[in-house]
């Protein structure tokens, strides 16, 4: 450093003497310009230059703008986009300006600094005018939009272009042409010197404008090409007239039948027309079709011609949303239509010889028919012919005939004919056949014999029978001189109660053969009757005998209404059977005796019979049939009739009345009714808790037609006892209903958190309501990221009633976490619960190593730090002693300071003022909280030269490099930095390669050659000295990869630094050498000089450091105390797995404590990213990740402090890139042996 600079004097001292040599020459040309700026008009973000050529040499030159200096210097300060562009030898000073911009737009001037030669010189000023351009149309309405105006009326249209210099010209286009009633404002822009330009155009569109383009152009000398915005016109215009296209030449002309298919036509027309077609003035068709490319409307009405239709007037109306009247085209309907029908009125029946009168008429037809008769394909003349106006404009056509019938008409067609020119292709007629009556011959009865017996209910078959006649004889049933129809016999006029089914044939024939059936089902009425066949004059009589059981079984009541205990009188009787029965009584299947009555005369011939029994009645018969039946021996068959009792008596509760119903809270319960009463129970009252319950309704619970309560929405309060009170006219009953309501375990005790001490007992213990309460409803669970964190050996879950408990005998240290209870009755959903679970234990003060040493100066300005930190539950407490003696930290100069987090707990110690007398000692803090105490020892030494690195290793490997790694030492205090000396063993002289970063503690030196053998050593220096090159683990050796060999080395690489001089330079300590040699003497005295006015600055600069770096550690310990702990400082720790002291250089320690959980970043906290490794568990793991959002909080303050794990002791060695944190006050240039002699201390 000394040759180094002696040779930088002896240059300056050289430049000195040159330039005191160098002597101003006289000018050599006349002052003026020779190139003037002239007015300049550029386009906003081009380039603009200003010329201006100067013959002044030795002048300054700079420009002007609106007055203000520039400047002489080319670049321009504070104006980025200006420079000075020439060659200044050649008064080249051309102001030159990138991307101009309105800031630009001002007078510029030139002007030359006076100078020997002459004085200044300012060129005429000139003005560089900026032109905007328009950036934007803004236009009303919107541009690129689409407008919809309607043709012949006035629209405003504005267009607007903005902050444009000069202002803007704006042109409107309609649909290709230009506009000219155009009126334009100029405004002021948003900045001075811009214009707007606002422009406003009435427009009245035609038809002819529909789907074309309304442009607003903007122009400017600033634009190439003008700006345009448009809007598209959507012109709305009513359409043309609609046109009815008639099919055929003869328009209007339609027959009756016909289908018509008529289109309608609109053209023209935005929208597009609707179209609709009426008859008569009513809408008849609204459907209509468009063809959008040719602006076609077309409607097709479909419709069959009726003859109503005749002088019917069809319109199609065409119209659109801008039509001012609706237009039409209309044609009016001729139709010709046939007689829909022709009518022959008169009777064709008549005896022969007689006259038949017919008369023919037709209905309305257009045109007019006309009438012909016809007998059996010959004609017959009519009476008269009469023609009438008819319906829809046609005419009615009358024929009238008179005609005497023979026996061999009889059978004969008579047909009238209608017939016209109009409807040649058709034939309109109506026929009938003439019937010539004469008389009829024999008549007979086909059936049993006479005096058979017949069973009621039988189906009887008789047939009577004639021969001859014309009409066919009329055959009559009687019965006893009554005629037989199919609704009943005579006889049941009398006994309408007793119908009879009775099927009356129609009259057929066989030849000269008559013949009609009467079949019927045999009933009591028939007995012993007289069924008779008439036919004219002729008749045939047969007599029938019925056997039949009891036509009416009835039973007579002397009351009834019953009460319990009356007496019932019924009598049973049978109104007529053949032949007479049996009665008998009994009671739901209980036979009971009667007492039979006299016989009376019965209907229909048949015998009669009554029987009475006599009852006492009680609730339980309510309802109850009491049977009486009628048996015939003869006939095996048996008549019932029952008598319902009507038994009146008060409520009474069923047998299978409900007593306890059971409902899930939220749900619906039912609680149902089972009563017996009658009359039905009036009214249902239910009460609960001496309140009642609405008989309406409520919001949760309603009573139902039964009686039954049903309850929704149910919650525990609802359960309990509800007393149901029935009521009608004969008393009252009440019943008692128990609700039991189940619902969902709610955690209603969990202490949170549960201590115990570490070997102790605990319960912990879960109280829950709920409802039911299962025996085995309890389950434990413990939270944990690891399989066997989960486990629960040697705990005991115990489960009474509404309570849970865990309990955890000889608790340990990896107990300690989140637990959490379960709780599941049954009932939707499950309780959980969580709680935690703290292990208290003694303090655990951290032993990295059995001596920590702290350096610091002890010139008593300075000040040191001393960290203590233990674990332990409940808080702890620190204690001092120095050398043993208890520390008195009343004393000024001692300042402590205590944090909690969790279960860890920090000591800092500041000790002011530090004395090499009286505090180089050693300091012992113990820690102590109810469970017992710790304690460790810190050695407060002077400051030194570093200890030696340790640990040196190689990390890659490749043929021209090799990556390095190592563990610095004890840095003695101060700033430490690393060197390298290297060799290749085949290759005399050493190479040296400086460490950079300085405090680096991975490097990689390159520059090496293939498979070549090489000694590297590793040294540390601070301001004091050097760790020496003979401690084992500061060198090893190695030799490189072949080129055909992979790279070896971990599979990252460490950073790359490259040395400062070119590779394989053997002989550069010879050149070094020879050069100090011959430097030697000229170097000697000044640097004698430098070293000794450097050796004063250093003392100086390094004492008034201390003194102010003294309080800034005091004030700002606590607040780095507080970061996390990835970062590391100057003086750090060393692993403890090699037994390596740890060490504490108090001139940059500055202790870190993890974070707390709110000094993590917003977002980023993740409390499990830094596992702790201690030995023992921690209650600082109980609080992990397990715990729902918002639910606890944690005991004590969450912290993250491990004297194991990687982050406190190694987080310095994690990775080769990592490199000491270093404030930039502590940084010192002090060279070797540079710190005055005072402050060399040694180890007290």
């Amino acid at each position: 450093m000394a040759l180094g600079t002696a040779i930088r004097g002896t240059r300056l001292l050289l430049k000195l003497l040159t330039a005191g040599l160098v002597l101003p020459s006289p000018a050599s040309a006349s002052r003026g310009f020779w190139a003037l700026p002239m007015n300049v008009t550029a386009v906003e973000g081009t380039e603009v230059e200003l010329r201006c050529g100067v013959s002044a040499p030795g002048s300054a030159v700079q420009w002007a703008k609106d007055g203000l200096l520039l400047g002489p210097d080319p670049r321009i300060p504070g104006f980025p986009r200006y420079r000075l562009e020439g060659d200044p030898a050649k008064g080249e000073f051309h102001l030159h300006i990138e991307a101009c911009d309105l800031s630009d737009d001002a007078e510029y001037e030139c002007q030359v600094g006076r100078s020997e030669t002459g004085p200044e010189l300012v060129s005429p000023r000139v003005i560089l005018s900026i032109l905007v351009p328009p950036k934007v149309l803004q236009l009303t309405p919107e541009a690129g939009s689409t407008v919809t105006w309607v043709a012949g009326q006035e629209y405003v249209v504005t267009c607007v272009a903005e902050d444009a210099k000069p202002a803007p010209d704006i042109t409107f286009l309609q649909s290709g042409q230009v506009v000219s009633d155009v009126s334009a404002n100029v405004n002021d822009g948003s900045q001075e010197k811009l214009f707007s330009t606002e422009a406003t155009v009435k427009v009245i569109p035609q038809h002819s404008d529909n789907g074309q383009l309304l442009v607003c152009e903007s122009s400017s000398p600033a634009l190439d090409t003008p700006l345009r915005a448009s809007i598209t016109m959507n012109i709305l215009f009513p359409p043309g007239a609609p046109v009815i296209e008639w099919p055929g030449m003869n328009k209007g002309h339609v027959r009756a039948g016909q289908s018509l298919e008529l289109p309608c036509v609109a053209r023209g027309g935005n929208p597009p027309a609707t179209l609709q077609w009426l008859k008569n003035g009513q809408p008849v068709s609204t459907a209509w079709g468009t063809e959008h490319l040719q602006a076609v409307a077309r409607s097709v009405l479909l419709m069959t011609v009726r003859p109503e239709d005749q002088g019917a007037q069809l319109s199609c109306e065409a119209f659109n949303s801008v039509s001012e009247g609706i237009q039409q085209q209309s044609v009016t309907l001729q139709v010709t239509f046939p007689p829909s029908a022709i009518t022959i009125l008169g009777s064709a029946s008549q005896s022969e010889n007689k006259n038949v009168t017919l008369c023919c008429v037709t209905k309305s037809s257009r045109p007019q028919v006309q009438l012909q008769w016809w007998l059996g394909g010959r004609q017959l003349l009519a009476t008269d012919e009469t023609v009438m106006d008819g319906l829809h404009g046609g005419h009615i056509s009358m024929s009238n005939l008179t005609y005497r019938v023979r026996r061999e008409d009889n059978g004969l067609t008579l047909t009238c004919e209608a017939f016209s020119d109009a409807f040649t292709k058709e034939t309109f007629k109506k026929s009938l056949t003439l019937n010539v009556k004469y008389p009829a011959q024999k008549l007979w009865i086909e059936g049993p014999p006479e005096g058979q017996l017949l069973r009621s209910g039988t189906r009887l078959r008789l047939m009577c029978l004639a021969v001859g006649g014309n009409p066919d004889p009329s055959l009559t049933w009687l019965k006893d001189s009554r005629t037989v129809t199919e609704s009943r016999l005579p006889q049941e006029s009398r006994l309408p109660q007793e119908p009879r089914r009775v099927q009356l044939g129609s009259l057929e024939k066989s030849g000269s053969t008559f013949s009609r059936e009467l079949v019927l089902i045999i009933g009591p009425s028939d007995n012993k009757a007289t069924f008779t066949c008439k036919a004219g004059q002729l008749s045939a009589s047969t007599k029938l005998v019925v056997q039949f059981p009891p036509t009416n079984l009835t039973i007579l009541a002397n009351a009834s209404a019953l009460r319990p205990g009356d007496a019932l009188n019924l009598t049973c009787i049978s109104v007529s059977s053949n032949p007479p029965v049996n009665l008998s009584w009994d009671k739901e299947g209980e036979r009971l005796e009667g007492v039979a009555a006299l016989p009376q005369k019965a209907p229909f011939r048949g015998s009669a019979a009554a029987r009475s029994v006599l009852l006492r009645v009680s609730s339980r018969d309510h309802g109850h049939r009491v049977t009486c039946r009628a048996h015939s021996a003869e006939l095996q068959e048996t008549v019932s009739s029952f008598h319902r009792l009507n038994v009146l008596y008060p409520p009474e509760f069923l047998g299978e009345q409900v007593l306890v119903v059971t409902a899930v809270e939220q749900g619906e319960a039912l609680l149902p009714v089972s009563v017996s009463a009658n009359p039905v129970p009036e009214t249902f009252n239910w009460t609960f808790r001496g309140y009642r319950l609405s008989p309406a309704g409520g919001p949760r619970h309603r009573i139902l037609s039964g009686g039954a309560l049903q309850l929704w929405n149910v919650t525990r309060a609802d359960r309990g006892v509800y007393q149901l009170h029935c009521q009608n006219s004969e008393g009252t009953a009440e019943a008692l209903v128990r609700l039991d309501v189940h619902y969902a375990p709610v955690i209603r005790a969990l202490q949170d958190p549960t201590e115990v001490d570490v070997g102790g007992s605990v319960d912990i213990v879960c109280t829950v309501d709920a409802n039911p309460i299962l025996p085995d409803m309890f389950s434990w669970e413990r939270l944990g990221e690891e399989e066997e964190e989960q486990s629960l050996e040697d705990m005991e879950q115990i489960s009474k009633g509404a309570t849970g408990r865990l309990r955890i005998r000889h608790a340990k240290l990896a107990q300690a976490g989140a637990y959490q209870c379960t709780v599941d009755n049954g009932v939707a959903p499950l309780a959980r619960g969580l709680v935690r679970l703290v292990v208290r234990f003694a303090p655990q003060v951290e032993h990295p190593t059995p001596l920590t040493k702290v350096a610091a100066a002890g010139d008593s300005t300075s000040s040191a730090t001393l960290h203590c930190r233990a674990r332990g539950i409940p808080n702890i407490v620190f204690t001092w002693t120095k050398n043993g003696v208890p520390l008195d930290l009343q004393d000024p100069r001692y300042t402590e300071h205590t944090y909690h987090q969790g279960g860890v707990h920090s000591s800092l110690l500041t000790i002011a003022n530090v004395s090499a007398a009286h505090d180089y000692a050693l300091f012992t803090c113990t820690a102590t909280n109810p469970l017992g105490s710790d304690q460790t020892n810190i050695q407060l030494v002077s400051i030194s030269r570093p200890d030696p690195p340790s640990g040196l290793k190689v990390v890659s490997l490749t043929p021209h490099s090799v990556g390095l790694e190592w563990k610095p030492g004890f840095d003695g205090g101060l700033p430490q930095k690393f060197h390298i000396r290297y060799e290749a063993l085949d290759t005399p002289g050493f190479l040296y390669v400086d460490v950079l970063p300085p405090q680096a503690t991975a490097f990689t030196l390159t520059g090496l050659q293939p498979s070549t053998r090489y000694r590297i050593w590793l040294l540390a220096s601070n301001a004091l000295g050097d760790s020496g090159l003979t401690v084992k683990g500061t060198q090893l050796s190695v030799t490189t990869a072949g080129l055909d060999h992979p790279s070896g080395g971990p599979d990252h690489q460490p950073p790359t630094e490259q040395p400062t001089g070119p590779p394989r330079l053997h002989l550069l300590p010879v050149l070094f050498a020879v050069g100090g040699l011959l430097l030697l003497s000229n170097a000697s005295c000044v640097g004698g000089f430098l070293w000794h006015r450097r050796l004063r600055h250093l003392a100086d600069g390094f004492s008034e450091k201390t003194e102010a770096g003294s309080e800034d550690r005091i004030r700002n310990e606590y607040e780095e105390s507080q970061r996390t702990g990835d970062r590391d400082t100057q003086s750090s720790t060393v692993s403890t797995m090699e037994a390596e002291p740890y060490y504490h250089s108090m001139r940059d320690f500055s202790p870190q404590l993890p974070p707390t959980l709110e000094e993590y970043p917003q977002g980023s906290m993740d409390p499990t990213e830094e596992r702790a490794t201690f030995p023992e568990h921690l209650y600082d793991e109980v609080e992990r990740m397990y715990i729902p959002s918002g639910s606890w909080g944690p005991v004590y303050d969450q912290v993250q402090m491990d004297p194991y794990d990687s982050h406190w002791l190694e987080d310095k060695y994690e990775h080769p890139r990592r490199i000491y944190d270093q404030v930039a006050g502590d940084l010192d240039t002090m060279g070797p042996d540079s710190l005055p002699f005072h402050l060399r201390g040694e180890l007290v």
